[in-house]
Protein backbone atom coordinates (compact mmCIF):
# COMPACT_ATOMS: atom_id res chain seq x y z
CA UNK A 1 0.00 0.00 0.00
CA UNK A 2 1.27 3.49 -0.73
CA UNK A 3 1.02 6.85 0.87
CA UNK A 4 -1.63 7.65 -1.16
CA UNK A 5 -3.69 4.50 -0.23
CA UNK A 6 -2.85 4.89 3.64
CA UNK A 7 -5.86 6.20 5.96
CA UNK A 8 -4.93 9.69 7.22
CA UNK A 9 -2.86 10.11 10.16
CA UNK A 10 -0.92 6.85 9.33
CA UNK A 11 1.52 8.36 6.37
CA UNK A 12 4.90 7.96 6.72
CA UNK A 13 4.92 6.33 10.23
CA UNK A 14 2.52 9.17 11.50
CA UNK A 15 0.78 8.62 15.29
CA UNK A 16 -1.99 5.97 15.06
CA UNK A 17 -5.85 6.94 16.88
CA UNK A 18 -4.02 5.23 19.78
CA UNK A 19 -1.30 7.56 19.80
CA UNK A 20 -3.20 10.13 19.42
CA UNK A 21 -5.74 9.84 22.20
CA UNK A 22 -3.01 9.20 24.32
CA UNK A 23 -1.15 12.23 23.58
CA UNK A 24 -4.12 14.01 24.26
CA UNK A 25 -5.29 11.74 26.96
CA UNK A 26 -3.81 14.36 30.60
CA UNK A 27 -5.93 17.62 28.82
CA UNK A 28 -9.12 15.62 27.77
CA UNK A 29 -9.22 14.00 31.22
CA UNK A 30 -8.69 17.58 32.51
CA UNK A 31 -11.29 19.30 30.26
CA UNK A 32 -13.62 15.93 31.07
CA UNK A 33 -13.15 16.59 34.74
CA UNK A 34 -13.79 20.19 34.32
CA UNK A 35 -17.41 19.63 32.25
CA UNK A 36 -18.33 17.08 34.22
CA UNK A 37 -18.14 19.80 37.58
CA UNK A 38 -19.94 22.68 35.50
CA UNK A 39 -23.18 20.18 34.68
CA UNK A 40 -26.29 20.11 36.50
CA UNK A 41 -26.31 17.45 39.65
CA UNK A 42 -29.19 15.32 38.47
CA UNK A 43 -28.43 12.24 40.96
CA UNK A 44 -31.46 13.10 42.96
CA UNK A 45 -34.11 12.64 40.10
CA UNK A 46 -32.12 9.54 38.98
CA UNK A 47 -32.56 7.86 42.71
CA UNK A 48 -35.66 8.77 43.93
CA UNK A 49 -39.40 9.14 42.57
CA UNK A 50 -40.33 10.48 45.06
CA UNK A 51 -38.48 13.33 44.61
CA UNK A 52 -39.33 13.89 41.04
CA UNK A 53 -42.73 13.99 42.03
CA UNK A 54 -41.86 16.86 44.65
CA UNK A 55 -40.02 18.42 42.11
CA UNK A 56 -42.59 18.16 39.48
CA UNK A 57 -45.65 19.48 41.75
CA UNK A 58 -43.13 22.56 42.94
CA UNK A 59 -42.57 23.16 39.09
CA UNK A 60 -46.22 24.11 38.60
CA UNK A 61 -46.79 25.91 42.01
CA UNK A 62 -43.93 27.88 41.26
CA UNK A 63 -44.55 29.07 38.15
CA UNK A 64 -47.96 29.76 39.32
CA UNK A 65 -46.58 31.79 42.41
CA UNK A 66 -43.85 34.11 40.07
CA UNK A 67 -46.85 35.17 37.47
CA UNK A 68 -48.61 36.38 40.69
CA UNK A 69 -45.14 37.60 42.01
CA UNK A 70 -45.34 39.99 38.79
CA UNK A 71 -48.96 40.81 38.27
CA UNK A 72 -49.98 41.83 41.45
CA UNK A 73 -47.53 44.84 41.76
CA UNK A 74 -48.15 46.26 38.35
CA UNK A 75 -51.75 45.41 38.96
CA UNK A 76 -51.09 48.09 42.53
CA UNK A 77 -49.53 50.56 40.40
CA UNK A 78 -52.03 50.71 37.50
CA UNK A 79 -54.62 51.63 40.08
CA UNK A 80 -52.35 53.89 42.53
CA UNK A 81 -49.23 55.04 39.99
CA UNK A 82 -47.26 55.21 43.40
CA UNK A 83 -43.99 52.99 43.84
CA UNK A 84 -44.69 53.16 47.73
CA UNK A 85 -48.59 51.77 47.26
CA UNK A 86 -46.05 48.70 45.10
CA UNK A 87 -44.19 48.32 48.56
CA UNK A 88 -46.83 48.46 50.93
CA UNK A 89 -47.95 45.91 49.30
CA UNK A 90 -45.44 43.76 49.20
CA UNK A 91 -45.28 44.70 53.34
CA UNK A 92 -48.73 43.56 53.30
CA UNK A 93 -47.16 39.92 52.83
CA UNK A 94 -45.02 40.41 56.28
CA UNK A 95 -47.54 39.24 58.85
CA UNK A 96 -48.72 36.30 57.59
CA UNK A 97 -45.72 35.62 56.39
CA UNK A 98 -44.05 35.77 60.03
CA UNK A 99 -47.29 34.00 61.12
CA UNK A 100 -47.08 31.28 58.78
CA UNK A 101 -43.53 30.33 59.08
CA UNK A 102 -43.80 29.65 62.91
CA UNK A 103 -47.08 27.41 62.37
CA UNK A 104 -45.73 26.01 59.56
CA UNK A 105 -42.98 25.37 60.92
CA UNK A 106 -44.22 23.46 63.95
CA UNK A 107 -46.75 21.57 61.85
CA UNK A 108 -44.25 20.41 59.50
CA UNK A 109 -42.58 18.24 62.57
CA UNK A 110 -45.99 17.10 63.69
CA UNK A 111 -48.45 16.02 60.98
CA UNK A 112 -47.99 14.72 57.49
CA UNK A 113 -46.13 16.81 55.49
CA UNK A 114 -47.86 15.78 51.95
CA UNK A 115 -51.32 16.30 53.26
CA UNK A 116 -50.19 19.96 54.59
CA UNK A 117 -48.41 20.44 51.07
CA UNK A 118 -51.44 19.28 49.30
CA UNK A 119 -53.68 21.75 51.13
CA UNK A 120 -51.93 24.64 51.19
CA UNK A 121 -51.54 24.66 47.72
CA UNK A 122 -55.29 24.31 47.15
CA UNK A 123 -55.75 27.27 49.39
CA UNK A 124 -52.99 29.59 46.79
CA UNK A 125 -55.20 28.60 43.82
CA UNK A 126 -58.18 29.98 45.28
CA UNK A 127 -56.51 32.93 46.48
CA UNK A 128 -55.30 33.23 42.96
CA UNK A 129 -59.03 32.82 41.83
CA UNK A 130 -59.78 35.86 44.18
CA UNK A 131 -57.28 37.90 42.61
CA UNK A 132 -58.89 37.20 39.08
CA UNK A 133 -62.23 38.14 40.02
CA UNK A 134 -61.22 41.24 42.23
CA UNK A 135 -59.43 42.51 38.10
CA UNK A 136 -62.17 41.53 35.97
CA UNK A 137 -65.12 43.02 38.31
CA UNK A 138 -63.97 45.12 41.32
CA UNK A 139 -60.27 46.50 40.56
CA UNK A 140 -59.93 47.40 44.37
CA UNK A 141 -56.80 48.05 45.70
CA UNK A 142 -57.86 46.49 49.11
CA UNK A 143 -58.68 43.45 47.47
CA UNK A 144 -54.88 42.82 46.36
CA UNK A 145 -53.87 43.98 50.24
CA UNK A 146 -55.89 40.98 51.27
CA UNK A 147 -55.62 38.13 48.92
CA UNK A 148 -51.87 38.85 48.15
CA UNK A 149 -51.13 38.78 52.21
CA UNK A 150 -53.60 35.43 52.40
CA UNK A 151 -51.52 34.00 49.60
CA UNK A 152 -48.01 34.95 51.18
CA UNK A 153 -49.69 33.51 54.48
CA UNK A 154 -50.68 29.88 52.75
CA UNK A 155 -47.32 29.32 50.71
CA UNK A 156 -45.63 30.20 54.10
CA UNK A 157 -47.81 27.37 55.03
CA UNK A 158 -46.49 25.25 53.24
CA UNK A 159 -43.03 25.98 52.42
CA UNK A 160 -41.10 24.33 55.46
CA UNK A 161 -43.08 21.61 54.94
CA UNK A 162 -41.52 21.33 51.32
CA UNK A 163 -38.38 22.19 52.99
CA UNK A 164 -38.06 19.49 55.24
CA UNK A 165 -39.32 16.49 53.47
CA UNK A 166 -36.45 16.62 51.10
CA UNK A 167 -33.78 14.95 53.47
CA UNK A 168 -36.15 12.21 54.44
CA UNK A 169 -36.44 11.51 50.57
CA UNK A 170 -32.93 10.95 49.44
CA UNK A 171 -29.65 10.18 50.55
CA UNK A 172 -27.20 12.28 52.34
CA UNK A 173 -24.69 12.90 49.35
CA UNK A 174 -27.19 13.82 46.98
CA UNK A 175 -28.31 17.07 49.26
CA UNK A 176 -25.87 19.01 47.22
CA UNK A 177 -27.71 18.02 44.00
CA UNK A 178 -31.00 18.34 45.65
CA UNK A 179 -30.03 22.33 46.45
CA UNK A 180 -29.07 22.61 43.30
CA UNK A 181 -32.31 21.89 41.53
CA UNK A 182 -34.19 23.51 44.02
CA UNK A 183 -32.57 26.68 42.99
CA UNK A 184 -32.16 25.71 39.15
CA UNK A 185 -36.24 25.56 39.71
CA UNK A 186 -36.65 28.55 41.46
CA UNK A 187 -34.12 30.48 38.86
CA UNK A 188 -36.00 28.97 36.08
CA UNK A 189 -39.27 29.79 37.30
CA UNK A 190 -37.75 33.64 37.95
CA UNK A 191 -37.07 33.93 34.27
CA UNK A 192 -39.72 32.15 32.32
CA UNK A 193 -42.55 33.37 35.26
CA UNK A 194 -41.89 36.81 34.89
CA UNK A 195 -41.85 36.82 30.68
CA UNK A 196 -45.16 34.79 30.84
CA UNK A 197 -46.45 36.99 32.95
CA UNK A 198 -45.53 40.32 31.37
CA UNK A 199 -47.06 38.20 28.05
CA UNK A 200 -49.86 37.74 30.03
CA UNK A 201 -50.35 41.12 31.47
CA UNK A 202 -50.91 42.56 27.43
CA UNK A 203 -54.24 40.44 27.76
CA UNK A 204 -55.28 42.00 31.26
CA UNK A 205 -54.32 40.91 34.53
CA UNK A 206 -57.72 38.91 34.47
CA UNK A 207 -55.76 36.46 32.38
CA UNK A 208 -52.44 36.05 34.14
CA UNK A 209 -54.40 35.39 37.45
CA UNK A 210 -56.43 32.52 35.93
CA UNK A 211 -53.73 30.67 34.13
CA UNK A 212 -51.84 31.17 37.35
CA UNK A 213 -54.26 29.41 39.42
CA UNK A 214 -54.72 26.76 36.59
CA UNK A 215 -50.73 25.99 37.14
CA UNK A 216 -51.51 26.41 40.64
CA UNK A 217 -54.15 23.67 40.65
CA UNK A 218 -52.57 21.57 38.69
CA UNK A 219 -49.84 21.07 41.12
CA UNK A 220 -51.38 19.11 43.18
CA UNK A 221 -51.66 15.83 41.35
CA UNK A 222 -47.98 15.38 41.40
CA UNK A 223 -48.28 16.47 45.48
CA UNK A 224 -51.28 14.41 45.84
CA UNK A 225 -49.45 11.34 43.94
CA UNK A 226 -46.47 11.21 46.59
CA UNK A 227 -46.58 8.00 49.53
CA UNK A 228 -47.64 9.14 52.46
CA UNK A 229 -45.89 7.34 55.34
CA UNK A 230 -44.74 8.38 59.27
CA UNK A 231 -41.54 8.35 58.08
CA UNK A 232 -42.03 11.13 55.26
CA UNK A 233 -43.95 13.47 57.19
CA UNK A 234 -45.07 12.08 60.57
CA UNK A 235 -42.48 11.74 63.22
CA UNK A 236 -39.89 13.86 62.21
CA UNK A 237 -40.44 16.10 65.06
CA UNK A 238 -40.02 15.04 69.40
CA UNK A 239 -42.80 13.26 68.81
CA UNK A 240 -45.73 15.70 70.35
CA UNK A 241 -47.99 17.21 68.68
CA UNK A 242 -48.38 21.42 67.55
CA UNK A 243 -47.19 23.53 70.42
CA UNK A 244 -45.86 26.32 71.51
CA UNK A 245 -43.22 24.01 73.24
CA UNK A 246 -42.42 22.92 70.32
CA UNK A 247 -41.61 25.84 69.02
CA UNK A 248 -39.65 27.00 72.06
CA UNK A 249 -37.58 23.99 71.28
CA UNK A 250 -36.77 25.09 67.69
CA UNK A 251 -36.08 28.49 69.00
CA UNK A 252 -33.57 27.71 71.41
CA UNK A 253 -31.72 24.87 68.83
CA UNK A 254 -31.47 27.91 66.40
CA UNK A 255 -30.06 30.01 69.04
CA UNK A 256 -26.92 27.24 69.72
CA UNK A 257 -26.45 27.67 66.40
CA UNK A 258 -24.57 31.07 65.75
CA UNK A 259 -23.59 29.81 61.96
CA UNK A 260 -26.93 29.25 61.78
CA UNK A 261 -28.05 32.56 62.69
CA UNK A 262 -25.69 34.18 60.87
CA UNK A 263 -26.98 32.56 57.47
CA UNK A 264 -30.70 33.88 58.55
CA UNK A 265 -29.50 37.44 58.96
CA UNK A 266 -26.91 37.84 56.33
CA UNK A 267 -29.78 36.85 53.94
CA UNK A 268 -32.02 39.47 55.63
CA UNK A 269 -29.98 41.87 55.70
CA UNK A 270 -29.54 41.66 52.00
CA UNK A 271 -33.16 41.64 51.46
CA UNK A 272 -33.92 44.25 53.48
CA UNK A 273 -31.78 47.26 52.19
CA UNK A 274 -30.69 45.93 48.41
CA UNK A 275 -34.48 44.84 47.23
CA UNK A 276 -34.81 46.72 43.85
CA UNK A 277 -38.31 45.31 43.34
CA UNK A 278 -40.63 48.13 44.44
CA UNK A 279 -39.34 50.42 41.56
CA UNK A 280 -39.46 48.27 38.84
CA UNK A 281 -43.19 48.88 37.87
CA UNK A 282 -42.09 52.61 37.66
CA UNK A 283 -38.52 51.98 35.89
CA UNK A 284 -41.17 49.81 33.60
CA UNK A 285 -43.33 52.81 32.90
CA UNK A 286 -40.61 54.96 31.77
CA UNK A 287 -38.87 52.17 29.53
CA UNK A 288 -41.80 50.72 27.99
CA UNK A 289 -44.60 49.06 30.16
CA UNK A 290 -46.03 45.21 30.23
CA UNK A 291 -43.10 43.72 28.52
CA UNK A 292 -40.36 45.38 29.82
CA UNK A 293 -41.41 44.24 33.78
CA UNK A 294 -41.08 41.15 32.76
CA UNK A 295 -37.78 41.07 31.69
CA UNK A 296 -36.82 42.91 34.96
CA UNK A 297 -38.49 41.03 37.24
CA UNK A 298 -36.56 38.25 34.58
CA UNK A 299 -32.96 39.43 34.84
CA UNK A 300 -32.12 37.84 38.45
CA UNK A 301 -33.05 34.47 36.90
CA UNK A 302 -30.77 34.77 33.91
CA UNK A 303 -27.71 34.89 36.06
CA UNK A 304 -29.55 32.66 38.68
CA UNK A 305 -30.13 29.80 35.91
CA UNK A 306 -26.20 30.00 34.75
CA UNK A 307 -24.73 29.23 38.50
CA UNK A 308 -27.93 26.45 38.42
CA UNK A 309 -26.61 24.90 35.30
CA UNK A 310 -23.24 24.57 36.69
CA UNK A 311 -23.84 23.57 40.07
CA UNK A 312 -21.69 20.35 40.02
CA UNK A 313 -18.57 22.58 41.56
CA UNK A 314 -20.43 23.41 44.59
CA UNK A 315 -19.49 20.05 46.09
CA UNK A 316 -15.81 21.00 46.06
CA UNK A 317 -16.66 23.76 48.53
CA UNK A 318 -16.40 23.44 52.10
CA UNK A 319 -16.33 26.52 53.39
CA UNK A 320 -20.26 27.07 52.86
CA UNK A 321 -20.64 30.16 55.50
CA UNK A 322 -17.52 31.88 53.38
CA UNK A 323 -19.14 31.44 50.24
CA UNK A 324 -22.23 32.52 51.51
CA UNK A 325 -20.61 35.97 52.63
CA UNK A 326 -19.06 36.60 49.99
CA UNK A 327 -22.08 36.16 47.61
CA UNK A 328 -24.19 38.43 49.58
CA UNK A 329 -21.47 41.43 48.94
CA UNK A 330 -21.41 39.95 45.06
CA UNK A 331 -25.19 40.95 45.15
CA UNK A 332 -24.87 44.49 47.17
CA UNK A 333 -22.32 45.33 44.69
CA UNK A 334 -24.50 43.95 41.65
CA UNK A 335 -27.28 46.10 43.09
CA UNK A 336 -25.52 49.17 43.48
CA UNK A 337 -24.59 48.90 39.38
CA UNK A 338 -28.04 48.50 38.80
CA UNK A 339 -28.87 51.75 40.40
CA UNK A 340 -26.32 53.38 38.30
CA UNK A 341 -27.34 51.23 34.63
CA UNK A 342 -27.32 54.49 32.35
CA UNK A 343 -29.61 52.12 30.13
CA UNK A 344 -31.74 48.89 29.99
CA UNK A 345 -28.84 46.41 28.93
CA UNK A 346 -27.07 47.54 31.45
CA UNK A 347 -29.54 47.32 34.01
CA UNK A 348 -30.33 43.82 33.35
CA UNK A 349 -27.16 42.91 33.33
CA UNK A 350 -26.40 43.89 36.55
CA UNK A 351 -30.06 42.42 37.93
CA UNK A 352 -28.16 39.00 36.30
CA UNK A 353 -25.33 39.30 38.45
CA UNK A 354 -27.39 40.07 41.39
CA UNK A 355 -29.63 36.98 40.51
CA UNK A 356 -26.51 34.70 40.12
CA UNK A 357 -24.72 35.66 43.71
CA UNK A 358 -28.25 35.36 45.03
CA UNK A 359 -28.23 31.67 43.92
CA UNK A 360 -24.92 31.30 45.01
CA UNK A 361 -26.03 32.20 48.62
CA UNK A 362 -28.90 30.22 48.59
CA UNK A 363 -27.19 27.01 47.05
CA UNK A 364 -25.15 27.08 50.48
CA UNK A 365 -27.59 28.24 53.10
CA UNK A 366 -29.70 25.63 51.78
CA UNK A 367 -27.01 22.74 51.75
CA UNK A 368 -25.81 23.85 55.15
CA UNK A 369 -29.44 23.59 56.60
CA UNK A 370 -30.02 20.47 55.22
CA UNK A 371 -26.85 18.91 56.14
CA UNK A 372 -26.33 20.00 59.84
CA UNK A 373 -30.01 20.15 61.11
CA UNK A 374 -31.16 17.54 63.03
CA UNK A 375 -34.41 15.51 61.68
CA UNK A 376 -36.04 16.20 65.14
CA UNK A 377 -36.37 20.17 64.86
CA UNK A 378 -36.08 20.05 61.12
CA UNK A 379 -39.18 22.00 60.18
CA UNK A 380 -39.41 24.18 62.39
CA UNK A 381 -35.95 25.93 61.24
CA UNK A 382 -37.18 25.53 57.83
CA UNK A 383 -40.36 27.99 59.24
CA UNK A 384 -37.64 30.45 60.44
CA UNK A 385 -35.29 30.39 57.53
CA UNK A 386 -38.53 30.61 55.45
CA UNK A 387 -39.21 33.89 57.66
CA UNK A 388 -35.98 35.16 56.87
CA UNK A 389 -35.78 35.27 53.54
CA UNK A 390 -39.43 36.02 53.19
CA UNK A 391 -39.84 39.46 55.07
CA UNK A 392 -36.49 40.71 54.35
CA UNK A 393 -37.80 41.32 50.94
CA UNK A 394 -40.93 42.77 52.03
CA UNK A 395 -39.66 45.23 54.39
CA UNK A 396 -36.77 46.13 51.44
CA UNK A 397 -39.64 46.81 48.71
CA UNK A 398 -40.93 49.71 51.33
CA UNK A 399 -37.68 50.90 51.97
CA UNK A 400 -37.11 51.40 48.57
CA UNK A 401 -40.15 52.50 47.64
CA UNK A 402 -40.30 54.71 50.19
CA UNK A 403 -36.95 56.30 49.60
CA UNK A 404 -37.48 56.50 45.61
CA UNK A 405 -40.93 58.01 46.27
CA UNK A 406 -39.29 60.89 49.25
CA UNK A 407 -36.32 61.38 47.01
CA UNK A 408 -37.91 61.34 43.81
CA UNK A 409 -34.91 59.40 42.85
CA UNK A 410 -35.03 55.81 41.67
CA UNK A 411 -31.07 55.77 40.97
CA UNK A 412 -30.37 56.92 45.19
CA UNK A 413 -33.51 54.11 46.40
CA UNK A 414 -31.32 51.35 44.82
CA UNK A 415 -27.53 52.42 44.83
CA UNK A 416 -28.10 53.28 48.58
CA UNK A 417 -29.58 50.06 49.54
CA UNK A 418 -26.85 48.33 47.36
CA UNK A 419 -24.19 49.59 49.48
CA UNK A 420 -26.08 48.97 52.88
CA UNK A 421 -26.37 45.53 51.56
CA UNK A 422 -22.66 45.31 52.12
CA UNK A 423 -22.33 47.24 55.37
CA UNK A 424 -24.93 44.79 56.69
CA UNK A 425 -22.91 41.50 55.68
CA UNK A 426 -19.72 42.53 56.85
CA UNK A 427 -21.80 43.46 60.39
CA UNK A 428 -23.27 39.76 60.83
CA UNK A 429 -19.68 38.48 60.14
CA UNK A 430 -18.22 40.64 62.60
CA UNK A 431 -20.64 39.77 64.93
CA UNK A 432 -21.14 35.95 64.44
CA UNK A 433 -17.63 34.59 62.99
CA UNK A 434 -19.26 30.92 63.23
CA UNK A 435 -20.46 31.76 59.87
CA UNK A 436 -17.09 32.59 58.42
CA UNK A 437 -15.54 29.60 60.19
CA UNK A 438 -18.40 27.07 59.05
CA UNK A 439 -16.56 23.99 57.09
CA UNK A 440 -19.45 21.31 56.44
CA UNK A 441 -16.46 18.39 57.37
CA UNK A 442 -16.48 19.26 60.63
CA UNK A 443 -20.13 20.10 60.97
CA UNK A 444 -22.85 18.37 62.84
CA UNK A 445 -24.22 15.11 60.90
CA UNK A 446 -20.82 14.97 58.24
CA UNK A 447 -19.78 11.38 57.68
CA UNK A 448 -17.60 10.18 60.89
CA UNK A 449 -18.83 12.52 63.64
Amino acid sequence: MDDAQRPPGRRQGGPGPRQAVSRLGPAASRLRAASARLRPDLAPFRHARQFRLLYAGQAAGTVSAMICYVAVPYQAYQLSRSSLVVGLVSAAELVPVLIAGLVGGVLADAVERRVLIVATQAGAAACMVALAVNALLWQRLWVLFLAGGLLAGVFGLQRPSVEAIVPTLIAREDLHGASALASLLGTAAQVGGPLLAGLLLTGGAPVAYLIAAAACAVAVLPFGAMAGSRSDGHGDGDGDGPSLRGLAAGMRYARSRPDLLGTYLIDLGAMLFGAPYAVFPQVAASLGGPAVLGVLYAAPGFGAVAVSLTSRWTRQVHRHGRAIALAVCGWGIAITAFGLAPGLALAVLALAVAGAADTVSGLFRMTMWNQSIPARVRGRLAGLEMISYSTGEPLGNVETGAVATVTGSVRLAVVTGGLASLLGAAIVCLALPALWRYDARAAPGAPGR
